[in-house]
């Protein structure tokens, strides 16, 4: 089912849903269950699994040479949807990127998906290769997400790169893009950045998901301005627990967000990383709180392979 029928069926009803990453190359899939599993409880109607960008890695080859290669260490993305949905009987929704493959390679990942019965992807520029200072469009493939989702569209609609005809009316798949309450990282300004979620809305994308953010204010706002400009599609906040005092330098070097300074504090006064943990825990209840009385359409938490700290705050809500 389209995450849009998901959040229709729920009559104003907030829905609980996460992200999860798949495990590196050579590892089973049963700690990603084991992370899934305590969450099922609080019914999610979808699982996101992300997708990696490939990266270099260097081997010595002896005698002082070195061969760099091109790998993914967290490949199988897709196969990991079909084994969720198949043992939890929800939908996942696999992210697909522009960095990394060619339109083909994309078309040949979209055809796979409507074998396996997912409806719904998430579309995705992506991020430079670690060590570039700027993402670099792969030879043959998209530079940007409202391109990519003008691809899916295509392909959900029956035509292909290949220049079948066929177009039906409706587009099998339900697109997400990702949104940004304090602004792409690359964006000049704010009032920019909205209009590149516009133009991925008008290009046929049915729903936001935003970044995580820590300050309620900066998503209420965000939704207000996206609103004003004629984005009228679901925007689901994504919600991220701080869990360890490394937070606090990681989370905005990454991401380029801000902390509030109450949170800041509290953590900053921490005396380890136990306490960290139930600081996350209460701020993101209070957040989300704060959030359902918004009347948002999902709660979606970035897992990143660990659940306990969200299952408490879930079981406060749900």
């Amino acid at each position: 089912m389209k995450i849009t029928d998901h959040i229709k069926n729920a009559n104003g009803k907030t829905l609980f849903s996460l992200e999860v990453i798949p495990p590196t190359k050579g590892t089973g899939i049963e700690d990603l269950y084991k992370n899934i599993d305590p969450l099922m409880e609080f019914q999610p109607p979808f699982i996101d699994v992300t997708t990696s960008r490939e990266e270099y890695v260097y081997l010595d080859k002896g005698n002082g040479l070195v061969e760099r290669r091109i790998t993914r260490m967290r490949p199988g993305t897709l196969g990991i949807c079909a084994a969720i949905q198949h043992k939890y009987r929800v939908d996942t929704v696999p992210h697909v990127l522009c960095g990394g493959f060619t339109k083909e390679e994309t078309e040949y990942l979209l055809v796979d998906c409507l074998y396996l019965g997912i409806d719904n992807v998430m579309a995705l520029r992506g991020d430079a290769m670690k060590g570039e200072s700027h993402f670099v469009p792969t030879e043959g493939g998209h530079a940007f997400a409202e391109n990519l989702v003008k691809h899916i569209n295509d392909v959900g609609r029956g035509k292909y790169l290949s220049g079948e005809p066929a177009c039906k009316d409706e587009n099998r798949f339900c697109i997400g893009v990702a949104g940004y309450p304090e602004k792409h990282m690359e964006a000049p300004s704010m009032n920019y950045d909205l209009q590149k979620l516009k133009a991925k809305v008008d290009a046929g994308a049915d729903y936001v998901v935003t970044q995580m953010f820590f300050d309620n204010q900066k998503y209420f706002d965000f939704v207000n301005q996206a609103r004003d400009m004629g984005i009228t599609v679901p925007i689901i906040p994504g919600i991220k627990l701080v869990a360890t005092k490394g937070h606090l330098s990681m989370l905005p070097k990454t991401f380029k967000i801000d902390l509030p300074e109450d949170l800041i504090s509290e953590i900053d006064k921490a005396k380890n990383n136990a306490t960290v943990k139930e600081i996350g825990v209460e701020w993101a209840v209070k957040q989300c709180r704060e959030l359902l009385d918004f009347g948002v359409p999902v709660l979606h938490f970035y897992s990143m392979g660990k659940s306990d700290n969200i299952k408490k705050v879930a079981a406060e809500l749900f």
